[in-house]
C-alpha cells in the first residue's frame, strides 16, 4: 500500500506531459494554417475584384450602346462628405465631366451591384477607401469636344477619326517611369516603349487601389501615380505585377477599354455607323 502514492504521482504527470504535447501539437498545426488560410483569402478579394471590374467594364460599354455616350465619373468630396453620391457628375448627362481623370464609378448610374450606402462600387476589401475608381478621356476627335462622353460625340466624331492613333487617350504602363510617366507618354516621334500597355489608347480605365487603399495607398512611385486627386490628373496609369516589397508595393488592379474594342463593341451593336 506504501508504492500506491508513487504509483499515482508517476501517472498523473505522465498524463501532463501528454497534454502538453498535445496542446503544443494543436498549436504548431494552427500557426502553420494561418499563413495559407490568409493567403487563400486574399486571393479570394483579388478574384472577386477583377470580377467586378469586368462586370463594370460590360455596364459601361452598355451605358454607351444604349445612350451614345460614357457616363461621366462620379466625384467624392475631399475628405468624403455624407452628401457625396454615386452618380455621374453632372448628373444631367451633358457630357461635360467636372472630374474625368479623378472619379469615381457611378454605381447608381450604370445599375451596378456592390455598392456601399452612398452607391459607389467597392471592391472586395468594401471599406469606404476601397470605391472603385473611374477615368475617361476627354479627347476632342475631330473637332468634338468631349467626344466619348458628349451625346453622340462619338457617332459625330466617325469611326475613322476615333481609330486614328494620332488622337491620344489615356495611357496605361508597366511603371509610372517618372512622375509624370513621360517614357510611356512619348508618342511623338514614336519611339520603342516596353513600359506602354495602352500608349494612348484607354478610352476609359477603371481600378482598384487594393488592400492597401487606406487614405495614400502604397507609398511606391507605381502606385502614388494611380492616386488621382485635384491636383494629380495626369492620365497616365500603372499596371503591373503586384509587389509586397517596401518602396515597390503595388497591388492596385487595373482594367481599361481600348479605342479599339471600344469601336468594335459599339459598331456591332449599331451605335457606330
Amino acid at each position: 500500500m506504501s508504492n500506491l502514492p508513487q504509483i499515482r504521482n508517476r501517472v498523473s504527470g505522465f498524463t501532463l506531459l501528454e497534454l502538453s504535447v498535445v496542446v503544443l501539437v494543436v498549436t504548431l498545426l494552427v500557426g502553420g494554417l494561418l499563413i495559407p488560410l490568409s493567403t487563400q483569402v486574399e486571393q479570394r478579394n483579388v478574384s472577386d475584384t477583377n470580377l467586378r471590374l469586368a462586370q463594370a467594364r460590360d455596364a459601361l460599354i452598355g451605358f454607351a450602346i444604349a445612350h451614345g455616350r460614357f457616363p461621366c465619373p462620379a466625384t467624392v468630396s475631399t475628405p468624403p462628405q455624407s452628401t457625396d453620391v454615386g452618380v455621374e457628375d453632372p448628373p444631367t448627362g451633358t457630357g461635360v465631366c467636372n472630374h474625368p481623370i479623378d472619379g469615381y464609378l457611378p454605381g447608381i448610374t450604370l445599375g451596378l451591384t456592390n455598392l456601399d450606402s452612398q452607391g459607389f462600387m467597392v471592391d472586395a476589401w468594401g471599406l469606404q477607401q476601397n470605391r472603385i475608381r473611374y477615368s475617361i478621356t476627354n479627347a476632342t476627335v475631330n473637332t468634338v469636344v468631349n467626344a466619348f462622353t458628349v451625346p453622340n460625340g462619338m457617332r459625330n466624331a466617325g469611326i475613322p477619326a476615333l481609330g486614328n492613333s494620332a488622337n491620344t487617350y489615356l495611357y496605361v504602363c508597366a511603371s509610372s517611369a517618372g512622375s509624370t510617366a513621360t517614357a510611356c507618354s512619348t508618342i511623338v516621334p514614336p519611339t520603342p516603349d516596353p513600359n506602354a500597355l495602352a500608349r494612348g489608347d484607354a478610352v476609359f480605365v477603371i481600378y482598384s487601389l487594393g488592400k492597401n487603399a487606406a487614405t495614400t495607398g502604397g507609398t511606391s512611385p507605381d502606385e502614388a501615380l494611380n492616386q488621382k486627386s485635384t491636383t494629380n490628373t495626369t492620365p497616365v496609369f500603372v499596371s503591373r505585377t503586384a509587389s509586397g516589397q517596401a518602396a515597390s508595393e503595388f497591388d492596385d488592379l487595373v482594367s481599361w477599354g481600348s479605342r479599339y474594342g471600344v469601336i468594335s463593341q459599339l459598331s456591332t451593336a449599331g451605335q457606330l455607323p
